[in-house]
This record gives C-alpha cells, structure tokens and sequence, in this order.
C-alpha cells in the first residue's frame, strides 16, 4: 500500500498536470482564436462585398422590369389612344364649315387730343404699363443660377451625404442668387426700391 504522503504528492502532481493541461488547451484555443480572425473578417468582408454587389444587381434588375412593364403600358396607351380616334372618326358625322368671317381690330392707342384730358391720362397709364420690361427677371435668374450653382457646391463640399449637402446647398444658392437679382432688379426700374 500507499502512504498517505504518496497519496498527497499523487494529488498535488494531479492537480499540477491539471492546471498544465488546462493552461496549455486555453492557449491553444486562444492561439486559434487569434489566427482565424482575421481570415474570418476578410471572408466575411468579402462576403458582404459579394452580397451587396448581388443585392445592387437585383435592384438593377427590378429597374429593368420596371422600365419594360413602363414601356408596355406606353404602347398599350397609344394602341388604346388610336382605337378611340377611329371609334369616334366611325361614329361623328363631318361637319362642314360654309362660310367663315374674318374681323380686324386696330387696337393701337389714339393720339391725344386738346380737348380730352381725361383720356390722355388713361392713355399714358396704358403706354407705361405696356413700356414694363417683359422676360425673366433678374432676380428668376439669380434664383435658377443660385440654385443649381449651390446644389452642385453641396454636393461636392458634402462627403458623406450628398443629396442632403445639394439640398441646403441648392436652398442657400437659390436664396442667394434671388437677393442679388432682386437688387439689380431694383436698380434696373423693374422692381420699385423700398422706401
């Protein structure tokens, strides 16, 4: 038999080759755990790449089936468009026109004479309303310019969100470019200056 010092050295060295073992499993699990990161996340990096490019060609592809389904519903609104025409052309009756006139009016002011001083002044109100630039303002200009200039800065200057830079970029151009053509708009006679 055993003593019972043999038996306490045989339950320490037990205890010892258990926390070696241990010790070395949790070191090779953790040496594994280490190695196979990074293969993990460039697999799965590349995944998600495989996955999104998959995910944008589908989207592509319910485009295309939108644009057909579209182009079909073009032409069968045409065909339907052309059978109403000759239904109708099968059931109206011709009219025919027998005789036309035709009526000339002189619409041009008359000059003001000695005696009529109230038609004078109605005339010149006439004449300075019709005097009144016509065209786009300066200021529908500056807007239009403002607008698309300051939609394009937005959408440059703004890195991660584009379409939202364009949108205040578009809003302050747009803004802007109707203050400055308002004011030239003001010096030019078209707009009365503020008072």
């Amino acid at each position: 038999m055993k003593s019972p010092n043999d038996l306490t050295q045989i339950k320490t060295n037990r205890k010892v080759f258990k926390n070696i073992f241990l010790t070395g499993t949790l070191s090779v699990l953790m040496l594994a755990a280490c190695t196979k990161e990074p293969s993990v996340a460039e697999k799965s990096l590349d995944q998600q790449k495989i996955e999104f490019q998959a995910r944008q060609l589908e989207i592509e592809k319910q485009k295309l089936a939108i644009e057909k389904e579209k182009m079909a519903y073009e032409i069968q609104k045409k065909a339907d468009s052309i059978e109403q025409v000759k239904q109708a052309k099968a059931v109206a009756k011709p009219q025919v026109i027998r005789e036309t006139k035709t009526v000339y009016v002189n619409n041009t002011p008359r000059a003001a004479s000695s005696s009529g001083n109230s038609n004078s002044g109605a005339s010149q109100g006439s004449n300075q309303s019709t005097a009144q630039k016509q065209g786009m303002s300066k200021a529908a200009k500056g807007t239009i310019i403002g607008t698309v200039g300051g939609a394009a800065a937005g959408a440059i200057i703004s890195k991660k969100n584009r379409g939202l830079g364009a949108v205040i970029g578009g809003v302050a151009g747009g803004a802007t470019g109707y203050t400055i053509g308002r004011s030239q708009d003001r010096k030019d006679g078209r707009v009365k200056p503020r008072n």
